[in-house]
């Protein structure tokens, strides 16, 4: 029958229930919970994450939560990051919302700074936290970033009522030891703790922790904690065999606590490491015992040399991850034995070691055949002649960054484009000596199976030089015709023939010329008629673009999503509004610093597109009407102009 709602009529709440929680995104929950009174209940049975911000009385939005959404595993609070309450319109406003009405809202761009009674508002405390406990009895994840008024009691509150907790982060929160001690106590299935930041704690805290439920506990993260030392990493080894993975920042820990780690927790995957009191004696140890690991991380230390490095490839045959970084005693010969011993390495980052040359880097071409990401930064030892015999080896190629590379050069980057059939990616970031000649050569080089060579993100940022312009930009529009992210940012050698060249061949989605102050109507108006599906797009400083650009863009891009126009100094009013005409999928456009932009142009993009979320924009040019209207999707330059 027409008119007939069949889908209320047929389905039972069940079924109903267990396709809205199969939804993935948090927009089609919102749209789900609109349909009706029933879809709206269920929907809300249905939540299970929430994500929190810093409100304006985290304390009562939080009850307000705890009503709404029962069953609810996950809730994150992040003060960090700044929301707005949506005001609820109409007849139908009942008691309970008009609690969260009268909710001050807090905008982290704006310029006034809070007096000092009014900072506690805008900050969880315990009592918000208890609110937590109490409303949330299925709880099984908490992350709770820079609450700094949170305090030991809070934390007791929660386990106490929480037994169901996995996973908890504290970062950045005043927590001290009698909190963590009862969590211990309580929290028997605890899984994933993150104390990092949380500067009271000291040793009796992580020891009574690790004694009570250190059978469950799969991954720590300690950094920042002064009073933390190696008696907390001796309990950590003694008490937590399961444990999986290990993060650790702390000029505290030494030798024998990384060997309490190595030696107690067999299972360990992933090690992080930021500990310049640790030397060649507590990787050995991990080489050793830690025969499962597949993650490495190595950062800032100055007492490791190649013979820790060779314990590791000589140990840990499952290594598929490595990144070290500034790391001044490791060169070639450490890295030849990670690349002999762990040949199913297939991420490998080189950052500020500045005795690592192509040597080393060779060795881990011709020995772990599936490599696929390559980072290199500030290699100053990769020599410009020698690349070749890399790049020919390291065929399975996928991604590369090359960051602050000053004597990687054209050849190299050629040899790139002839060996590494399969890369996707490449990174290069104040590379100066590569310029249009590598460029070209690059992306026109037929790879072994005679088709260019594909290429997603091509990114220059911040060149000390820039050597990039129009004649390699115009080769890649020529060749690379799998190219969907390019990023050419303040490259002021490239000019509109670039573009043009670009989006009559490129199906580009993701595009930022931010700073290219060469390129100007024409370029973009290219980009606009060739490349529909493009969804990003920062023109940011470009003072030649105008009106038209923008025209061509609302007409071209209908799936556009996310625009900077700041500094464009002859956009007006009159552009803004043929874009979102049709870009009615826009969902945050910046715009500061555009003199032309008037309240008139913000009230259009704010009225005219209705998956709005964020306008970021000087507050004078925001009329009393649009803030009433769109206060929640508002945000401020931090500068009253």
């Amino acid at each position: 029958m027409r008119g007939h709602d069949w889908i209320n009529t047929c389905l039972p709440d069940e079924l109903i229930l267990e396709i809205l929680r199969r939804l993935d995104s948090k927009s089609s929950h919102d749209a789900c919970s609109l349909v009706c009174k029933r879809w709206l209940g269920l929907e809300r049975l249905s939540r299970s994450i929430l994500r929190i911000g810093a409100s304006g009385s985290p304390d009562i939005f939080i009850k307000f939560l705890a009503q709404r959404f029962v069953n609810v595993k996950a809730v994150h609070i992040d003060e960090r990051l700044s929301i707005s309450l949506p005001v609820t319109a109409g007849k139908r406003r009942r008691r309970d919302e008009n609690s969260l009405l009268s909710l001050k809202i807090h905008f982290a761009g704006e310029r006034n700074e809070p007096k000092e009674e009014e900072c506690e508002p805008f900050c969880l405390t315990d009592s918000g936290l208890t609110a937590v406990a109490d409303g949330f009895a299925k709880l099984e994840k908490l992350s709770l970033i820079w609450c700094s008024n949170v305090t030991s009691f809070g934390v007791m509150s929660l386990a106490q009522k929480c037994s169901l907790l996995k996973s908890l982060d504290l970062q950045g929160c005043y927590v001290g030891d009698q909190g963590l001690a009862v969590v211990g106590q309580c929290c028997k299935q605890l899984e994933d703790l993150n104390l990092r930041f949380c500067e009271s704690l000291t040793d009796s805290g992580l020891v009574t922790l690790a004694t009570e439920c250190g059978k469950s506990l799969k991954s720590l993260g300690v950094a920042a904690c002064a009073r933390i030392t190696d008696k907390s990493l001796e309990a950590v080894g003694s008490h937590c065999k399961n444990l999986e993975t290990l993060s650790l920042d702390s000029e505290f820990i030494s030798n024998k606590g990384i060997l309490a780690i190595a030696q107690g927790c067999p299972l360990l995957k992933v090690l992080k490491l930021q500990c310049i009191n640790v030397t060649d004696r507590a990787l050995m140890a991990v080489g050793a015992s830690c025969l499962s690991l597949e993650m490495l991380a190595l950062y800032s230390f100055q007492q490791f040399t190649d013979e820790g490095l060779r314990s590791i490839g000589k140990g840990c045959k499952k290594l598929k991850n490595l990144t070290l970084s500034d790391c001044n005693f490791l060169g070639d010969r450490g890295l030849e034995a990670i690349a002999t011993g762990c040949t199913e390495l297939t991420h490998l980052e080189v950052n500020g070691c500045h005795n690592i040359g192509t040597i080393g880097l060779e060795s881990v071409g011709k020995s772990c055949p599936y490599v696929c990401l390559l980072l290199l930064s500030s290699a100053t030892n990769f020599l410009r002649g020698q690349g070749s015999r890399l790049w020919s080896v390291a065929r399975r190629l996928t991604e590369l960054a090359l960051l602050y590379c000053q004597r990687v050069g054209n050849f190299a980057l050629t040899e790139v484009g002839r060996g590494c059939k399969y890369l996707q990616a490449l990174h290069l970031v104040d590379c100066s000596s590569i310029g249009d000649e590598a460029i070209c050569k690059y992306s026109s080089s037929p790879s072994p199976s005679c088709t260019p060579p594909s290429l997603s993100l091509l990114s220059r940022a911040g060149w000390f030089r820039f050597s990039v312009g129009s004649k390699g930009i115009v080769a890649v529009g020529e060749h690379c015709h799998s190219l969907t992210d390019l990023s050419l940012r303040f490259c002021d050698r490239v000019r509109d023939e670039a573009l043009i060249a670009v989006g009559q061949g490129c199906p580009l989605k993701y595009l930022n010329v931010s700073g290219c102050n060469q390129i100007g109507d024409a370029g973009i108006v290219a980009v606009a008629r060739g490349c529909p599906n493009l969804t990003y797009l920062d023109v940011s400083v470009l003072q030649n673009l105008r009106d038209i650009a923008l025209t061509e863009l609302g007409e071209g891009c209908p799936l556009l999503k996310d625009i900077v126009l700041s500094h464009c100094h002859q956009i007006t009013d009159i552009g803004l509004s043929h874009l979102v005409k049709n870009c009615q999928m826009l969902e945050s456009c910046h715009m500061v610093y555009c003199p032309s932009i008037t309240a008139a142009g913000v009230a259009t993009v704010v009225s005219s597109c209705p998956n709005i979320k964020k306008v970021l924009v000087e507050k004078w040019k925001v009329s009393p009407r649009t803030k009433r209207r769109a206060s929640s999707v508002l945000s401020y330059l931090c500068v009253d102009l």
